[in-house]
């Protein structure tokens, strides 16, 4: 493990957060204007179906620049699912009372930057090895 290596992870980490808050600023106010005639007691703005929601508006411009990036659809897909998971471990919490709607959106958030961490570190050439052989390898995906 190089410190090149070790800065382009890092860097690689750092846009696609950079491109889930941007995603975030974007999607969300439109799912907010979408659902504005719903009202707050609508099933459309429940703490659930928000969750869902904030990680939509975090994973699609995530994985857009996965793809801007180079890699392969796997890996896009695997990233995509990370950002969902903390969700899954946290709406149980919520449904059962442990969690409120902040809680929820607390708890899947911070796990959501931690699991993506893993999933980079468990894929270290994906995200640290050089971007060229990803565009190359994207060709036959």
């Amino acid at each position: 493990m190089s410190a090149r290596q070790v800065r382009r992870f890092a860097l690689h980490y750092g846009e696609m957060v950079a491109a889930m808050l941007i995603g975030m600023m974007v999607l969300w106010p439109l799912w907010m204007l979408a659902t504005r005639a719903a009202g707050d007691g609508s099933w459309l703005r429940s703490a659930s179906v928000e969750a869902l929601v904030m990680a939509t508006t975090m994973a699609l411009p995530m994985a857009g620049w996965m793809r801007v990036r180079g890699h392969r659809w796997a890996p896009v897909l695997e990233m995509c699912a990370v950002m969902y998971a903390g969700f899954a471990v946290a709406l149980p919490l919520y449904w059962g009372g442990v969690l409120d709607g902040g809680g929820l959106m607390l708890v899947g958030h911070v796990a959501m930057f931690v699991l993506m961490l893993a999933a980079m570190a468990w894929r270290w050439q994906e995200y640290a090895g050089c971007a060229s052989a990803h565009r190359s390898s994207m060709l036959t995906s």
